[in-house]
């Protein structure tokens, strides 16, 4: 690519910066153009549900790169700057307030947004979502003096380490969950049932297989949330974790393929050869599952940036790792790698008894392991990772004896 060229970015979260970064790393000399319509610098997001909620960690830990890395590598920055619009005809990108960028490679990293809740009292005050790390300024704000009832709606990941989060400052917490376990989408009833029991130990109140109806409010303020069932939940403070949605419009209004995300292919180019995707919002033919798929989770973005540059690069590269994402939530660490995928799976084999917490968990469909999730037990992951890559059948006692390595299994 001629050092003469631009590449423009939109979307200055972690895939991004990360993009940027390969670009500048892999010898690209042009014009780079980093466009975000937050006025932080870019940042990594699991800090805002785990250690900067809990103070473990300051606000500038959670940054992919200081201020002055951007200007030192001649990355110009337009923060606070909402694209408008993608005229893929003229090679341009509109920003609000009548400014234009043109490009002759476009990465689209626009993310996701959450899941807005719509019944009736969703915008009175004390009503919180958590993407942004304002968000998460505004939470601490309300939790962290403790002795607060916090109703949690929906029981995905982030509003169960925010719940964890809320336990730790001495709030009261009640969650409110359709499924009649936490976590029995992306887990199944197993090991959901895990994290349920995890959390009624720590005191919070579940109401499960339940909906909420409406948010009372007293003077503009939250002061009860009302279930379908009929109960009534005081409240302080309430917390919607009902799941996100990438953000697409740029891609739609521009006829760029969109399903359930931008559809690229395994170099991470849409259906035009000058516009990529990478993170939330990248539908990604993977081919070692032979299929699509869109992840929401860290790694993603912290991989697909760089891929998604490579390939701007005119690089041959092709995104085929396996999803991995990891939780913490009280005395509970886990990772989790893999991708069940639409025809589910017809047993979970243990590496160790789930009662102590400390174990492994394999998905497994005719012998084949679909994904893994190690609990408390660290430094298994490349293992878990090469067991569902192998795609072949293995043994289920083996899989399950410890005094077997898994390293064993793959080989």
């Amino acid at each position: 690519m001629s050092n003469g060229s631009k590449f423009v970015v939109v979307g200055a979260g972690l895939a991004g910066a990360k993009a940027v970064e390969t670009l500048r790393d892999e010898g690209f000399e042009g014009a780079i153009d980093l466009v975000g319509d937050e006025r932080e610098y870019p940042y990594e997001r699991p800090p805002l549900s785990k250690d900067y909620l809990l103070g473990k960690q300051p606000r500038e830990g959670a940054l992919v790169h200081d201020g002055d890395w951007y200007a030192k590598h001649d990355v110009t920055l337009h923060l606070g700057t909402r694209a408008t619009r993608l005229d893929l005809s003229d090679h341009r990108i509109e920003l609000k307030g009548g400014a234009s960028l043109d490009f002759d490679k476009l990465l689209l990293a626009t993310g996701s947004s959450p899941r807005k809740l719509r019944i009736p009292g969703n915008e009175l005050d004390g009503v919180f979502y958590l993407r942004r790390i304002e968000h998460t300024d505004a939470l601490i704000s309300a939790l962290s003096g403790g002795g607060q009832k916090v109703v949690f709606i929906g029981g995905g990941w982030i509003g169960l380490e925010v719940a964890s989060a809320a336990r730790t400052y001495q709030n009261e917490v009640t969650i409110i969950e359709p499924q009649n376990t936490l976590l029995e989408g992306p887990l199944g009833p197993e090991l959901g049932g895990m994290f349920t029991d995890l959390h009624r130990e720590h005191g919070v109140r579940l109401l499960l297989g339940d909906s909420v109806e409406e948010i009372k409010g007293t003077d503009g303020k939250v002061s009860a949330v009302v279930t379908k069932s009929g109960e009534t939940v005081a409240a302080d403070v309430v917390v919607v974790g009902i799941g996100a949605r990438p953000n697409v419009e740029l891609a739609e209004d521009a006829k760029l393929d969109v399903d359930n995300g931008v559809l690229v292919d395994a170099a991470l180019q849409t259906s035009h050869p000058d516009v990529y995707a990478a993170g939330d919002i990248a539908n990604v033919f993977n081919p070692l599952f032979g299929r699509r798929i869109r992840v929401e989770h860290w790694a993603n973005a912290l991989n697909s940036g760089p891929l998604a540059a490579r390939s701007m690069l005119g690089q041959s590269v092709s995104y085929d790792r396996v999803p991995y994402f990891f939780t913490d939530q009280y005395d509970l660490g886990m990772e989790y790698s893999g991708d069940i995928g639409p025809d589910g799976y017809d047993n979970v084999v243990y590496r160790g008894d789930p009662s102590t917490r400390e174990f492994i968990a394999f998905w497994t469909k005719d012998g084949r392991v679909l994904a893994g999730m190690n609990v408390n037990v660290w430094d298994v992951t490349d293992d878990v990772q090469a067991l569902i890559k192998s795609k072949k059948p293995i043994d289920a006692a083996r899989l399950a004896d410890k005094n077997v390595p898994l390293s064993d299994l793959v080989n």
